[in-house]
């Protein structure tokens, strides 16, 4: 079964591509074999997967893959009261397109640079580079940062203020190991708890009050 490749893996992906085919007709085979390798490599971590979206009123989903690292209740600069923070961390195998946790329209992203941590390290939710999205659904906000780690640094976001997304849309990716904070209200159903293993656009977070 064919599995989708995010389109911002192919600047990667031909030129590796390419390189191991010439160097397979070049008579190269030990960096032949180091260039395929670094191929899959590549091909694995850009894998994006279709997703089977909950379709129960009030859901909120995972906006990415990996393993919950911390749950704690937070006041952001970005909200105007405190949230609860759900911190996802994913490694280098997990697929790495974030999407989006409810339905609603895109009202802030705030982009910020900073150090590039282990993402692991829960000081890489305050000191390094990330991306922030607000999403307004009805009369609540959510907030999904998308933070960069220590060998991820390239963080891409498709989405724009004022665009609309449906839930568990495709926003963005982050390249290479990295992290994602979901910012929910208090008064939000979660239904995870630390160590659970999630996946972005299916696996059910919570619900909205």
């Amino acid at each position: 079964m064919r599995i989708p490749i995010a389109s911002d893996g192919y600047r990667f992906i031909l030129p590796l591509a390419l390189l191991t085919v010439a160097l397979v007709l070049m008579s190269q085979p030990w960096w032949a074999g180091v260039s395929g390798l670094t191929l899959l490599f590549v091909l694995n971590f850009f894998r994006d997967p279709c997703r089977t979206i909950p379709a129960e009123e009030r859901v909120i989903v995972s906006p990415a893959d990996g393993k919950v690292v911390e749950i704690v209740e937070e006041q952001d600069a970005l909200l105007d009261e405190p949230y609860r923070r759900i911190s996802i961390f994913l490694d280098i195998f997990n697929v790495h397109v974030q999407r989006t946790p409810v339905t609603g329209q895109i009202e802030k992203i705030r982009y910020n640079k900073g150090k590039f941590l282990n993402a692991a390290s829960h000081k890489a939710s305050l000191d390094n580079e990330q991306n922030a999205v607000i999403i307004r659904t009805g009369n609540q906000k959510v907030l999904v940062k998308q933070i960069a780690g220590l060998i991820a640094r390239r963080i891409v976001c498709w989405a724009k203020e004022g665009d609309n997304y449906n839930l568990g849309q495709r926003f963005g990716l982050i390249r290479f190991g990295s992290r994602v904070d979901l910012f929910l209200p208090l008064n939000a159903e979660v239904k995870i708890s630390l160590g659970d293993h999630v996946s972005g656009g299916s696996s059910i977070i919570g619900y909205l009050k």
